[in-house]
């Protein structure tokens, strides 16, 4: 099992910066890949941005060049640092975690809301 703990989501103005972190517990030695989703009202949830076991990350092209994906090894913990955001990155971002047996895990969610 394992739990994702997500804290940084909040309110900002349009062209501002978060961050968003997901801390891992649990059996965390078996995590293949963890990144961040997001769901936005109306919408499905999309990936928003991932990283593998061996680092690669995948980012989603519509924020490629505004957020990066990153990890943290000694606090098990992957961080999302979201810059010159849009209305439309508004969502609740969820944490995700996959093993190596393709099981999911999902953090409890976190509310991004971008004012213009």
């Amino acid at each position: 099992q394992v739990r994702l703990v997500e804290s940084g989501g909040g309110l900002v103005q349009s062209g501002g910066s978060l961050r968003l972190s997901c801390t891992a517990s649990g059996s965390i030695s078996n995590i293949n890949a963890m990144g961040w989703y997001r769901e936005a009202p109306g919408k499905e949830r999309e990936l928003v941005a991932v990283i593998r076991r061996g680092g690669t990350t995948h980012i989603q092209d519509s924020v490629k060049d505004r957020f990066t994906i990153s990890r943290d090894g000694a606090t098990n913990t992957v961080v999302l640092q979201m810059d010159k955001l849009k209305p439309e990155d508004t969502a609740v971002y969820y944490c995700q975690a996959e093993n190596v047996y393709a099981q999911e895990y999902w953090g409890q969610g976190t509310q991004v809301t971008v004012s213009s």
